[in-house]
């Protein structure tokens, strides 16, 4: 079933940036969860995010890759822990696939 349709001001909104991986770990006491270490250039540093990918990859393998992230969102408080974006993926089951480059990009390099 799809979503209702929006304004494109209101789709405009939404922010998804290229991050670099740089630590990822596996959030105890929890079956799907994944900490990221992720780098989109911003001078205040590294953004920590937690996703729910653990029945998709490991955590040693996002370490090093370039995804895409919702990096507008309010801060989300999971499991004590402040993630501040959303990674943006595809599908579930046997569909599930990261959005990523193509290339590499300079990490923080915005979709449009």
């Amino acid at each position: 079933m799809s979503k209702p349709r929006i304004p494109f001001d209101e789709f405009s909104k939404i922010e998804v940036k290229v991050g670099t991986v740089l630590a990822a770990e596996h959030v105890p006491d929890t079956d799907k969860l994944i900490k990221c270490t992720v780098d989109f250039g911003e001078p205040e540093g590294p953004r920590t995010i937690v996703s729910g990918v653990m029945a998709y990859t490991t955590p040693e393998a996002l370490v090093g890759r370039q995804l895409a992230y919702v990096t507008n969102l309010e801060p989300r408080t999971i499991k004590g822990i402040e993630s501040n974006g959303m990674l943006f993926a595809v599908g579930e089951g046997e569909s599930f696939a990261f959005l990523t480059p193509d290339r590499q990009v300079p990490p923080g390099t915005a979709a449009h």
